[in-house]
């Protein structure tokens, strides 16, 4: 298949996203809908607030915790594999949910098998989009994340209704048969081969060896021969580990620590705004309401984020309007506890969706900026991953405090403290940036580029280092005198 120089940005690439906005419905959207079966599993089963929250927590800690196996499968077999097979596996788990007997049953159905199912389908399908977009990247994200908030729009009153008409048990069962469709998005995945992604080993040596002066002279050299004959038409491929070395990365991690904390703050909403809304007076059909407020708000603040840090005058701040939505969130929660009635949680739902469809879309955003496309989806499977703990531990923390303390305060302060300090984490590592680069001296052109290029006869290695000009007349004067050999 012939390599392209840049992501086409537009064409399949827009099937592509179809694809994606397919997926996050089914995934996403489905999860934020299982709090709509809290109060039903909570009755049926006679349980209290936080062993029951461990369904919700499971399922969002399994889809994250093995979204590194859905980048790995992606990147070593094929993404529409991973899809297809995360499509069927969510589906069974949540068919084997409809006949539970037990909250164990579902944390293993409905928690581990189906969350591995989304595991396997989210992190490919959001960084196939960043394969075919670079221009138009973050309007391109904003669309395929917006699936998450269109679903619970629609899902949040269609599966309330089904749990009235057909109770938990049949609601469940088609829900599985509508996740599905997740082995159809699977199939519009087409591969893409990009030339940042795999270079060949002239092409490296030209490129990032050393200056222009030199180049005639490395394209001579003898020890380049056997490179040449062995992969004249194949990739010079780092080895297994380089797919992971952003994780040593500073503004990887850093940015990997504040997501900790916002991961943390955001889920406990999700599971409780239903309850606590019931538990302030407002009926079934309005609380289900207030998710599809949420739902269909997350879609403006995807779409409309997408495409303002798309504009030039906001394109090099992406990474502050992040920490804003972010920070934005957190406020939101903090005010929660005060807001009793239906009127008043309409607005919370419209500021906390907005704001939360805003930093959804900008995450695999940010992580691109940070590490860079070819290391994408490894770099958004570690992100997915380091939302499992947070995901899993929050709700249940959440639940606990509402049993002790009889409210739901304790709970949406620490969510809103979290989210904030998120941050404010990021705030300050970008200031202090800036002020090291400030008093830095700045550098001068003595120092060059350059990549050492070996092999043990299988694969071929490359370490990127920095040398004064003296060791790159050096090295040339070296290679010359080895050539002439």
């Amino acid at each position: 298949r012939a390599r392209r120089a840049d992501p086409p940005d537009g064409g399949w690439g827009w099937m592509i996203v179809a694809g994606c906005f397919l997926v996050t419905i089914c995934t996403r959207a489905v999860t934020r809908c299982i709090s709509i079966f809290f109060v039903e599993f909570q009755a049926y089963f006679g349980q209290d607030y936080a062993r029951t929250a461990w369904i919700h927590s499971i399922v969002d800690c399994a889809t994250m915790l093995c979204a590194p196996l859905g980048s790995l499968i992606s990147n070593h077999v094929s993404c529409q594999v991973g899809i297809m097979l995360g499509g069927l596996l969510a589906s069974t788990g949540l068919i084997l949910s409809s006949f539970a007997t037990s909250l164990e049953h579902l944390y293993l159905s409905l928690g581990v098998l189906t969350g591995l199912g989304f595991a396997l389908c989210y992190s490919p399908a959001i960084a196939m989009v960043g394969k075919y977009f670079n221009k138009r990247k973050a309007l391109a994200y904003g669309i395929a994340m917006s699936g998450s908030g269109i679903g619970t729009f629609i899902l949040a009153p269609v599966v309330q209704l089904l749990i009235e008409q057909f109770s938990w048990r049949g609601a469940l069962l088609i829900l599985g048969g509508f996740v599905l469709n997740l082995c159809v998005c699977g199939a519009l995945m087409r591969p893409i081969s990009l030339k940042e992604d795999c270079k060949t080993a002239p092409e490296l040596l030209e490129q990032n060896y050393v200056p222009e002066k030199e180049k005639q002279d490395l394209k001579r050299m003898s020890i380049c021969s056997p490179l040449i004959k062995l992969w004249p038409h194949e990739c010079l491929c780092y080895c297994s580990w380089k797919e992971y070395d952003f994780l040593l990365m500073p503004g990887f991690m850093v940015l990997a620590v504040s997501i900790l904390f916002m991961a943390y703050g955001c889920s406990p909403l999700f599971v409780y705004l239903v309850p606590y809304a019931l538990s302030v007076g407002v009926s079934h059909h309005q609380a289900a309401f207030l998710m599809s407020i949420l739902g269909v708000i997350d879609i403006i603040g995807n779409i409309t984020f997408g495409w303002l840090t798309d504009r030039r005058c906001l394109k090099k701040h992406r990474y502050f309007c992040y920490l804003f939505a972010v920070g934005m969130d957190g406020l939101s929660c903090l005010f929660l506890p005060v807001l009793q009635s239906f009127p008043l949680l309409v607005p919370f739902s419209f500021t906390f969706g907005y704001f939360d469809g805003a930093y959804v879309t900008l995450i695999p955003v940010v992580t691109a900026d940070a590490v860079g496309t070819p290391l994408l989806s490894s770099a958004l499977g570690v992100v997915y991953f380091l939302h499992a703990i947070p995901y899993l531990v929050s709700p249940p923390v959440a639940g606990w405090l509402v049993d002790t303390t009889g409210s739901y305060t304790a709970s949406f302060l620490l969510c809103g403290f979290s989210m904030m300090f998120s941050s404010a984490l990021l705030c300050f590592a970008r200031l202090a940036k800036k002020i090291k680069r400030t008093h830095l001296p700045s550098l001068t052109g003595n120092t060059a580029l350059k990549q050492h290029i070996w092999t043990n006869g299988a694969i071929a290695y490359s370490v990127t280092a920095e040398l004064d000009q003296r060791d790159v007349e050096f090295l040339a004067v070296d290679t010359n005198s080895f050539s002439n050999r």
